[in-house]
């Protein structure tokens, strides 16, 4: 069982379980906010928009914040996170979805 491997791994062990998931977490943010700037940004800025990568929680589920025209646009709020997640999507198959936060 996994749970009674964990009750006997060394700290030394699950020291580096955690900085494997911590390196993990981390390739995973830098492939998300790479995608946002070569193919959601450009789209955005064309109508005066902006986005910002504000976190990925353990679920992929990506938080952004809009900006610009669109985070002033209460309509274009589910028009661009579904293109985001759309792209995103494309590029980094993980993400679960995409949801706008204030």
């Amino acid at each position: 069982m996994v749970v009674v491997a964990w009750r006997w791994a060394t700290a030394d062990h699950r020291k580096q379980v955690a900085l494997m998931d911590n390196i993990q977490r981390q390739a995973l943010f830098d492939r998300i906010a790479r995608a946002i700037d070569e193919h959601v940004r450009p789209e955005l800025a064309r109508d005066g928009g902006d986005i910002e990568l504000v976190g990925v929680d353990d679920d992929q589920i990506v938080q952004v914040r809009l900006l610009g025209s669109c985070g002033a646009c209460s309509a274009s709020v589910f028009t661009v996170t579904t293109a985001a997640e759309q792209a995103l999507k494309a590029r980094v198959p993980e993400v679960r979805f995409v949801e706008a936060v204030p």
